[in-house]
């Protein structure tokens, strides 16, 4: 296995990764739905290569895992740089194999080089082997969102 700089050669498979990852989390609760998003998707898959913000796990040159990061460059000043790992996906055949771990590390390192502080992601509340994963690589809960629906529920 080998953790690479993706390539724009890479983008079309990355895209299909994120549906495959965006399907998958629905099971979670995501509200965000895989193929619908495919064309803006690529968009930021695009800006992430260019930007060298992408690694990909190889095996046999065959891609099987994706990570992509990012500088938090909000509008608001803060007292800390915040490096978000934005999406992290290992098909399903390959994980327990170490490769989430693997990109994570580099994910953590490209944005130390880049200059975080300190490094966010999300996971699905509901996604209790995701939240284990990042425990178990040092992550804490920071921030919770919650949400309800609309819909009357005092019937």
């Amino acid at each position: 296995m080998e953790i690479v700089t993706a390539s724009m050669d890479d983008v079309d498979t990355i895209v299909d990764l994120w549906v495959r990852l965006a399907e998958s989390q629905r099971a979670h609760g995501s509200h965000l739905f895989g193929d619908r998003n495919r064309t803006a998707v690529r968009e930021t898959v695009v800006q992430r290569v260019v930007a060298e913000n992408v690694r990909i796990a190889t095996i046999d040159r065959h891609i099987v895992g994706f990570v992509m990061v990012t500088i938090d460059s909000g509008r608001y000043e803060q007292d800390e740089t915040r490096g978000i790992i934005e999406n992290i996906f290992v098909e399903p055949a390959y994980r327990n194999q170490e490769i989430g771990g693997e990109l994570l590390d580099s994910a953590e390192e490209l944005l130390r080089q880049a200059g975080a502080d300190i490094l966010a992601l999300e996971a699905m509340a509901d996604n209790e082997s995701a939240r284990q994963f990042y425990r178990a690589h040092g992550y804490t809960p920071h921030r919770i969102e919650l949400e309800k629906s609309t819909e009357n529920d005092t019937l």
